[in-house]
């Protein structure tokens, strides 16, 4: 899926560790949303989800469905 990226502005969580690893969402134009790893801004991968992908897993996580055993 080829996703426009123009504009895209990455927000990182603020529970992110101190070291400043973590992951970084960006809503993007056409409701997709992407996902990249914080310390490869720009010149790492990104994953792409559509609107209703992003939905099944933001539900997933408030269900628990992620939890560790």
């Amino acid at each position: 899926m080829k996703v426009d990226l123009t504009g895209a502005s990455w927000r990182k969580s603020k529970h992110s560790g101190p070291n400043g690893n973590c992951v970084e969402v960006a809503f993007l134009r056409g409701g997709h949303v992407g996902v990249r790893d914080s310390k490869d801004h720009g010149g790492g991968p990104i994953l792409a989800f559509t609107p209703g992908e992003w939905d099944a897993f933001v539900a997933g996580v408030s269900e628990g469905e992620f939890r560790r055993a």
